[in-house]
């Protein structure tokens, strides 16, 4: 069955090649899946209690928006190469990359605060750090296509004598995103040393998340760089490689890190919470004495009269204050004045008695 298309975009329905078809329909599928789990985590917003989690929100949004622009970018791969995709291949795939990284290790660092019973960075602080670690990559992006492209626009042909080099310019370009990958593998690893197991979970989720994603980022690299070239596959399977290294990747992203993290966004750290009063100081109270129980009495007195079944039902008054008993050696009576006796009275009084 032939595909009336220009020849441009023929891997979009060529039956001789498969792999464009598959990808696709996966490239489609990670599109739905991650427009449902945006909607998800907007309506589980009012739901969440933690405020620790409260705050991870609108990262996690940006993530969702940077691997809902990786599968898209995957079209931009399985059609073929010319002048209208090469610019939009070597600036969105290295930014949206260092969007969702930046997002991952964002969260990795508030988790080392976490973990050890920590508050971490506010949701402003947080926004702000993506932004700045994202605008790196923007910049170096911007700089290649507007200045390097520009210029040498034969480049993004297809038949192309200096391919390798083309390549390697197209990785070289992303060892920021490499850079920040690195860290946060790193981090993701402090972040699972400590005594809060509530937050290590979510550590973990971040760590088996870098860890595929990095095995994903060698192999591609490898066979675009010298995999393709050995095999006398390049030019015909360098996008390929690519897109299937997008779709994955993108997978990898939502499966292991989106869905348990929305799974656990509105469980409440309960172990975290105990540790935490544990070591807090409790308030002293005296043991010693004896407990006021006047109104104790008076409730179990006023019980018959209101017509109550038992005095059991009475509302008590837990008495707060201890008494102690009075020691019988002290005396608390309040002295009063003695009147002084008058000289003239006593001689007056002495005059009389002899009379």
């Amino acid at each position: 069955m032939s595909c009336n298309v220009a020849d441009t975009y023929i891997f979009l329905c060529s039956e001789q090649a498969v792999w464009g078809i598959v990808l696709e329909t996966l490239a489609a599928a990670g599109v739905v899946f991650t427009i449902v789990l945006m909607l998800a985590l907007i309506i589980m917003v009012p739901r969440i209690c933690d405020n620790a989690k409260r705050a991870l929100v609108p990262i996690q949004f940006i993530f969702l928006l940077g691997t809902f622009g990786i599968f898209g970018l995957t079209f931009a791969f399985i059609i073929k190469l010319n002048r209208s995709t090469c610019p939009t291949r070597f600036f969105l795939f290295g930014v949206l990359f260092a969007i969702c990284f930046s997002c991952l290790l964002v969260h990795a660092s508030k988790l080392v605060r976490l973990v050890r019973g920590g508050v971490g960075m506010s949701w402003w602080m947080m926004l702000i750090t993506v932004l700045i670690l994202s605008l790196v990559q923007i910049i170096i992006a911007i700089l290649y296509v507007a200045v390097y492209l520009g210029r040498n626009m034969d480049q993004c042909d297809l038949p192309n004598p200096n391919l390798p080099e083309r390549n390697r310019d197209f990785v070289l370009i992303l060892i920021y995103v490499l850079l920040l990958m690195a860290i946060t593998f790193l981090v993701s690893m402090i972040g699972m040393c400590g005594p809060c197991k509530h937050w290590k979970r979510h550590s973990a989720h971040i760590y088996v998340t870098m860890f595929f994603s990095i095995a994903i980022w060698v192999v591609w690299i490898v066979m675009l760089l010298r995999g393709n070239a050995s095999l006398n596959k390049q030019p015909l399977w360098d996008d390929p490689v690519i897109a299937i290294a997008l779709v994955a990747n993108g997978w990898v992203f939502l499966i292991l890190y989106m869905l348990p993290e929305l799974c656990l966004m509105t469980r409440g750290s309960s172990d975290c919470g105990q540790e935490k009063c544990q070591t807090q100081p409790r308030l002293l109270r005296q043991n010693i004495g004896v407990d006021n129980r006047v109104f104790t009495k008076e409730d179990s007195i006023q019980a018959p009269c209101s017509g109550r079944s038992s005095p059991s039902s009475m509302p008590r008054f837990d008495a707060t204050i201890a008494m102690r008993d009075i020691e019988p050696s002290k005396e608390f009576s309040i002295p009063r004045p003695q009147p002084r006796p008058n000289a003239y009275m006593h001689y007056r009084t002495h005059d009389i008695s002899l009379m």
